[in-house]
């Protein structure tokens, strides 16, 4: 543990990417297999599931110190992350002998075993665990135990440095790591291996991401080299054919087993050794909103009601596996072509995505301007030599987006960040005019500099008007042009619409807030084209 806890700090005190990538080399190289394995289980984003609530480290801790409620709310606050928080406040409790046990150990005879004990022996174990560990240490058990671990190190870092330590391309390592997987001895000493080359059978192979078009469009060259598409609206997914078995996986490496049934059943006609790469839609005779899909996406029990209302489509628009062999290097050209047959007659719930047929960059950009209409977010552009990559590599894949919707709005709540930035004001609440009252309508915590946030947090200090615990209400002066890509009907919010990925765009301080929008002007962007 205390090496792991070691690399987590070294990996937190730096923004260098090359100093990231070596600690995570020479972790990798030096730990044994068994503790490599449940590190690079924690560092790509996997995680335990909860298993302890919140509230018995909170009783706990209140127990240990001896601090009054009202003094601990203020120092989680002041902190920001309630992990380290309870790593700070438990400094110097029951003085034990430290405790350095490996970090596989830790997590197999006493991490794991806490989902099998009562309320009572949770407390006691949780009180010796604190006692054995230092602050760095501590701070890394709560954030595993309580299934938040978060860490300054990207996925793609720990790739990038594990491939190093095998000596391989971080392409091949990525695939290696993809999928789900045990984080054991065997499987640690497996992927540093040639044998690691022979894919399992669920898994997946690691998504290519398209870049933001922000140059002109012309800028690509001749039209004739692209492909173009709709950027469809839904989850990003792949299908995995293999050895008689159905595999759905979403791009953030989750198994959709049983989420989506129809799928699954469709897929059962693709021939063996076949992996498609596409998106899950709600769809019934043409692409319906997404809002239409949310309403499957986190239920445990899909009702037939549910499957009726919210049926699911793959619109498939690549070849990644064709006879089990990977086509990947392949170009674009290539593989689309070899798409076509493998879907034609399977089933209406395996669709193929269609190309947008225009002939030049200016006909592309007016059926653009369709795009909200065809419930799809823009346009995706493809060049037609390219082979499928890993992860986000600029020049063969853009993704044109339609312009997002904006707004006026007034900001009438702050709210303290995370982290870093758990000191200062940089979570948004932002309301529109309705009968003269401002009505929220939008949260948002991205958009502003550094240099902004400063003087907004400063400005937020001056003129609270009430507090709500952490949450403060301010004067409703000042205005932000808040930009947002899809608005919804909502039962769940006191505006009655939802927006969708909600951002700052500027600070409106030309602007008094008797000018902005009205939520009745917000209602018609529903009808927008």
């Amino acid at each position: 543990m205390k090496s792991f806890a070691a690399l987590y700090d070294a990996l937190d005190r730096t923004t260098s990417t090359n100093k990231k990538v070596s600690a995570l080399a020479a972790y990798f190289a030096a730990a044994p297999p068994a503790d490599a394995a449940w590190a690079l289980y924690f560092l790509t984003g996997r995680k335990i599931k909860r298993l302890i609530p919140s509230r018995v480290l909170w009783e706990l801790t209140r127990d240990l110190t001896g601090w009054p409620e009202w003094l601990l709310e203020h120092c989680y606050a002041a902190v920001g992350d309630f992990a380290e928080a309870m790593a700070l406040l438990n400094d110097g409790g029951d003085a034990v002998t430290p405790v350095d046990l490996p970090l596989a150990r830790w997590i197999t005879e006493r991490v794991l075993p806490l989902k099998d004990m009562d309320a009572g022996e949770q407390r006691e174990a949780m009180r010796r665990y604190w006692g054995e560990l230092d602050v760095p240490q501590t701070f890394v058990l709560n954030r595993i135990i309580t299934g938040e671990f978060r860490v300054g190190a990207s996925a793609t870092l720990a790739i990038r440095a594990l491939a190093q330590v095998a000596g391989v391309p971080p392409a091949i390592m990525a695939h290696r790591v993809m999928g789900d997987w045990p984080p054991t001895e065997a499987f640690f000493s497996g992927i540093l291996a040639e044998a690691a080359a022979e894919p399992a059978t669920s898994r997946p192979y690691p998504f290519f991401l398209a870049s933001p078009l922000e140059a002109p469009v012309e800028s690509l060259g001749p039209r004739a080299e692209w492909l173009a598409e709709w950027k469809w609206d839904g989850i990003r997914a792949q299908i995995v054919r293999r050895r008689g078995e159905t595999f759905v996986w979403s791009r953030g490496e989750e198994l959709l087993a049983g989420r989506f049934p129809e799928l699954e059943a469709a897929a059962t006609h693709l021939a063996d050794g076949v992996v498609l790469d596409g998106e899950v839609l709600a769809y019934r005779d043409g692409v319906l909103p997404f809002a239409v899909l949310q309403t499957r996406i986190g239920r445990q029990k899909l009702t037939a009601k549910v499957l009726a209302d919210a049926p699911a489509a793959f619109m498939a628009y690549d070849l990644l596996e064709d006879g089990g062999d990977d086509i990947r290097a392949r170009p674009l050209s290539e593989r689309r072509a070899r798409l076509r047959p493998r879907l034609d007659g399977v089933s209406p719930r395996l669709l193929l995505s269609p190309e947008v047929d225009a002939p030049s960059w200016e006909g592309l950009a007016a059926l653009r301007a369709e795009a909200r209409r065809r419930n799809v977010e823009g346009l995706m552009l493809k060049r037609l030599d390219s082979p499928y990559q890993a992860g986000r590599r600029r020049g063969d894949w853009w993704k044109w987006k339609i312009d997002p919707f904006t707004v006026d709005t007034v900001m009438i709540y702050a709210h303290p960040g995370h982290g870093r930035r758990a000191t200062l004001f940089t979570d948004y609440t932002f309301g529109v005019w309705q009968e003269g009252q401002l009505v929220p309508v939008a949260k948002a915590y991205s958009g502003l500099s550094d240099e902004e946030i400063l003087e907004l947090d400063a400005w937020i200090r001056r003129h609270t008007i009430e507090k709500f615990g952490p949450t403060r209400a301010v004067e409703p002066t000042q205005v932000f042009e808040i930009a947002f890509e899809g608005i919804a009907p909502s039962t769940r919010h006191r505006a009655g619409l939802a927006v969708r990925f909600p951002r700052i765009l500027r600070w409106r301080k030309d602007k008094p807030p008797a000018e902005a929008d009205t939520l009745e002007g917000l209602r018609a962007f529903l009808t927008s084209p």
